[in-house]
């Protein structure tokens, strides 16, 4: 990513706290911290110190993605993000109609098999709620809010309920292709206390084309 890209991608820089808005395609960090292929290698280009990512957002999912520049700092972070407070919004287009207009997915996490994760009886706690924003002919709009933060939650307990993401490849069968990434976007990221702050990424250019073609408005998932 160039300076002039991620300087128009920036959401809030604040002290040691830098929100980005983080492309689909680019993982938040790489395996090593001299992988050009990451958004972390550009934040600490740009910083010209080290940087730290706050939490993980997969490749292919976009939006708010925190880091800071203070490496004493990432551990009340975390317990921030972690705090009943917080609020982490996303928004999913998935398959299907689901009959309920809000739902409350508590299934435990873990690993489901030797290579996939899943909802498995002896997995970690998880807590996703999940409200359908608009529905089309064969698809859905949700506002998804996590309270845990498992990895990969929202596509996995997507999947479980019925209702995959659309693009999804790992957690539907067969692997949907009717859009070339799990159509997921972290919407805001609002913390209290200390590191009080309100951010919103705007909804993607792929997934406005997406919810276009789909019949399905976006802009229900605004303001709430």
């Amino acid at each position: 990513m160039s300076p002039e890209e991620l300087r128009a991608r920036i959401l809030l820089e604040r002290g040691p706290l830098l929100a980005i808005d983080k492309p689909a395609g680019l993982p938040s960090t790489g395996r090593a911290l001299d992988d050009p292929d990451c958004l972390q290698h550009a934040v600490i280009a740009r910083a010209g110190t080290m940087v730290w990512a706050v939490h993980q957002l997969d490749a292919d999912t976009s939006g708010v993605n925190l880091f800071t520049t203070e490496r004493r700092a990432v551990a009340p972070l975390k317990d921030a993000l972690s705090a009943a407070s917080t609020h982490k919004r996303y928004v999913a287009v998935v398959h299907g109609r689901p009959d309920w207009e809000a739902h409350v997915e508590t299934s435990p996490i873990g690993q489901a098999t030797e290579t996939s994760l899943g909802v498995t009886p002896d997995g970690r706690d998880a807590r996703t709620e999940l409200r359908v924003a608009d529905r089309a002919a064969e698809h859905a709009l949700l506002d998804v809010r996590l309270r845990t933060g498992r990895t990969h939650q929202i596509r996995i307990h997507a999947a479980h309920l019925g209702h995959p993401l659309v693009g999804e490849e790992w957690y539907r069968s067969p692997p949907c292709d009717e859009h070339p990434r799990q159509a997921l976007h972290a919407l805001r990221l609002s913390l209290d206390g200390p590191f009080h702050l309100d951010v919103s990424a705007p909804f993607p250019e792929d997934l406005q084309r997406l919810t276009a073609r789909l019949g399905l408005d976006p802009s229900r998932c605004e303001g709430r």
